[in-house]
């Protein structure tokens, strides 16, 4: 048996003094020097806990008592906050997340690059202006409760169906729209979607806003393809709001938990809305990847041009580009970009965005970004600049090798993962300085912590 098991069990209750707050937003103390993690608890509190789960490296515990409170604490102003674990800080202040989001960086460098963490220039966390109501879409499930349609998140884990009318992270018009659009699915008796017996019609309710032109898309994500009283739902959809320009249907009839199908029809009006980020624009279809926090992803657009430290003669390559939208970002001040990622969609959906903004001097392929690379340099292609915004699992082990061999002058790291940021800084460290790290809030409330990192050639 190991000494963590020994020491603590199931059920026991234990003092706590909560030291720092972890990369999923709970709050982390020591109990005889093994790490407890204890939800909702924040760092300086001194707590009574009760163990609810022993693992072999660590413990999870939950809140009995707070001794001592910290300052940074609030009431959470959502009032299914306990439930719905969409939000994991809303207990704490907001300049308090920002400073803990920061933490959360320094403590990972400390783990992966302790002999360099301190010389690295982190810098205070950018937030937002208003930190509430700033998500742009929004996906709630549809099931029925009784007679009641209800449309929202699952209860965290668990396949408990919350009902959210009002959520304070999403845009009031997603949820104004969501729950009149639940109201007539209830009205006309359209069959709701049952997960267990795999019947039923309606399974989710999609709604996007675009922030900047206003426009509306409603998406249903139904069972099958037709179905009673689907004209009379089409009519009533229309007269919800006159700013929804695009009512779309998805079919998705497999046993998943995967919320669109491959299937998708256009109902009403247009295939896509319309959106602007700063100065360029976007045509975004149902399933088309966008930022969720449009107005803070112009200040990490801006972010990551200053890094890129361009003159107009640099030669870019953006790796994991996706629609090419941090590539186009930065084009008016290149001489080159070249984009790269694996979805052969997102390719054609680049190409359609550089020609549409008149970009001449751009170049998009499928494939990974260490392919490429390695056949650009063998025709005399190195990167001036590579700007890499890689998913939560950090870059490809590939990747970073390719990238000490090619070696950009610089290298700009968009990170939404701060554990897999470090344990890639700790490789890249062998050729690259870390100029600085600038923290980001993308999503205030949330444990998500993104940042953007310059790495200059040694």
């Amino acid at each position: 048996m190991n000494q963590q098991a020994t020491i603590m069990k199931l059920g026991q209750r234990i003092p706590l003094s909560i030291k720092r707050l972890g990369i999923n937003g709970e709050g982390i103390g020591y109990y005889k020097r093994n790490v407890v993690f204890v939800k909702g608890a924040l760092p300086g509190e001194d707590i009574y806990a009760e163990l609810t789960k022993i693992n072999r490296n660590f413990a999870e515990a939950k809140i009995i008592k707070i001794h001592k409170q910290s300052k940074a604490r609030q009431t959470p102003p959502c009032p299914v906050y306990d439930l719905c674990g969409g939000c994991q800080l809303q207990h704490m202040k907001y300049g308090d997340q920002l400073k803990a989001k920061r933490d959360v960086i320094v403590q990972a460098l400390h783990k992966y690059v302790k002999n360099s963490a301190k010389q690295v220039d982190i810098r205070k966390t950018i937030g937002m202006s208003d930190p509430w109501h700033y998500r742009n879409k929004s996906q709630f499930q549809v099931r029925k409760i009784g007679s009641h349609v209800a449309a929202g998140l699952y209860t965290e884990n668990s396949h408990k169906l919350l009902d959210i009318d009002d959520c304070l992270v999403q845009d009031t018009r997603t949820t104004a729209i969501t729950n009149k659009a639940k109201k007539i699915i209830e009205e006309l008796d359209i069959p709701v979607y049952n997960s267990k017996t795999h019947k039923g019609i309606v399974r989710t309710i999609v709604v996007r806003v675009g922030l900047q032109t206003g426009e509306i898309q409603l998406v249903l994500i139904t069972a099958r393809k037709n179905f009673p009283n689907k004209e009379v739902l089409l009519e009533k959809l229309k007269g919800i709001d006159e700013s929804i320009v695009s009512i779309v249907q998805n079919i998705n009839n497999d046993q998943t938990s995967l919320i669109f199908g491959d299937q998708t029809i256009t109902l009403y009006g247009q295939d896509t809305i319309h959106e602007e980020l700063g100065e360029l624009a976007f045509d975004l279809s149902a399933r088309a990847f966008f930022q969720l926090n449009p107005s803070q992803t112009v200040h990490l657009y801006n972010e990551i041009k200053q890094a890129a430290g361009l003159t107009g003669n640099e030669k870019i390559v953006d790796a994991y580009c996706g629609v090419g939208t941090i590539g186009l970002w930065l084009a008016d001040q290149a001489k080159e970009v070249r984009g790269m990622d694996i979805i052969p969609e997102s390719i054609e959906d680049a190409k359609k965005n550089a020609k549409k903004h008149g970009f001449t001097h751009t170049k998009y392929v499928a494939g990974t970004a260490e392919k490429w690379l390695d056949i650009w340099q063998k025709e005399g292609f190195i990167p001036d600049v590579l700007t890499v915004d890689p998913p939560r699992t950090g870059l490809a082990p590939n990747l970073i090798n390719t990238l000490l061999q090619v070696k950009p002058k610089r290298i700009v790291y968009t990170s939404c993962n701060p554990s897999t940021l470090a344990k890639d800084l700790q490789e890249l460290m062998k050729v690259y300085n870390v100029e600085y790290i600038q923290p980001l809030d993308m999503f205030p409330q949330t444990a998500h912590v993104e940042s953007v990192t310059l790495l200059t050639l040694k």
